[in-house]
């Protein structure tokens, strides 16, 4: 099997991965190799199929401003 080194990942995003692999029972890097799976088996087609679904789920609902939000967040 080949081996791929990912240099550089933000802390923030490993500890994000790191409790991802804790909540289904693995190891950071079972985690990863099957989040790196399911991504390489997903067809454009689906991935626009699965952003219709959640707009459609979505439709009607309120939503905050993004932008208001982040500005906020900023300024703490």
């Amino acid at each position: 099997m080949a081996q791929v080194l990912i240099r550089d990942l933000k802390s923030d995003v490993v500890t994000r991965l790191k409790a991802r692999a804790r909540r289904h029972g693995r190891s950071l890097q079972t985690e990863l190799k099957e989040i790196l799976d399911k991504a390489s088996r997903q067809s454009a087609v689906e991935a626009r199929a699965l952003a219709d679904r959640i707009r459609r789920e979505l439709a009607g609902r309120t939503h905050s401003d993004s932008v208001q939000l982040l500005t906020e967040d900023r300024t703490r």
